[in-house]
């Protein structure tokens, strides 16, 4: 009976120093992943925001072109002459420096 009483006190000690490591892992694991990822989709919405036509962007396949049309959910990309194709907006990874496709083209 005293060897129970006894286990029974370490059991609750366990908990509380569990608690105490647990948390501040949550609290790291917070600041060091999911703070940082909302961080970026806010800059990324406020981008998509942003656009313009004329603006040279890049898609997340790689693709480089200039915004010719803008609609609610899509961005139309003309990509060469007479050449244009159309995109969801999510799909534009990043706008870049006026002038990078005369600069590539070169």
């Amino acid at each position: 009976m005293l060897l129970a009483t006894a286990g029974g006190a370490a059991q609750g000690g366990g908990l509380m120093s569990f608690l105490v490591m647990f948390v501040p892992l949550i609290l790291i694991m917070y600041f060091m992943m999911i703070r940082p990822q909302q961080k970026k989709m806010k800059q990324h919405k406020e981008m998509m925001g942003g656009l313009e036509k004329g603006d040279e962007v890049m898609t997340t396949g790689g693709i480089i072109g200039k915004v010719s049309k803008i609609k609610e959910d899509y961005v139309v990309l003309s990509l060469s002459e007479g050449m244009e194709i159309k995109f969801q907006k999510a799909s534009i990874a990043q706008t870049l420096p006026k002038g990078t496709i005369k600069s590539i083209e070169e």
